[in-house]
């Protein structure tokens, strides 16, 4: 048990320093904390709810990845090393696709509401 609570206050410190000094997992954040109220309005049924929330739970997760890798990458060496380079690109192309898959989670379920925000009645 002990163990366990020491790996949680291990992750707090993590999204502490994550939320204070990392400018795309804060804005992540931000993403969460409204997608949280949307989701409920415009999901149909619980499991849309939890599609729509978890979408954007799975890119912050792949960005707090990335910010590892780029972290590590920093600390083996800070001069240009092609290696290093395609790690962090992988770790960027891995954020990229986390995007797209949320963005056409949201659009697929925002899409029936476009003709009444477009064209008003």
């Amino acid at each position: 048990m002990e163990r366990i609570f020491k790996a949680f206050i291990n992750s707090m410190r993590a999204l502490n320093h994550l939320a204070r000094f990392e400018k795309p997992v804060q804005q992540e954040l931000v993403l969460l904390l409204v997608s949280l109220p949307v989701a409920w309005f415009v999901a149909t049924d619980m499991a849309s709810y939890l599609l729509l929330v978890g979408a954007v739970v799975f890119l912050l997760l792949v960005e707090i990845i990335n910010t590892s890798v780029e972290a590590t990458c920093n600390a083996i060496s800070r001069d240009f090393k092609k290696d290093i380079q395609i790690a962090k690109d992988c770790g960027s192309l891995a954020v990229l696709i986390a995007s797209i898959m949320c963005a056409a989670v949201w659009i697929y379920h925002l899409w029936p509401y476009v003709p009444t925000l477009v064209f008003p009645a």
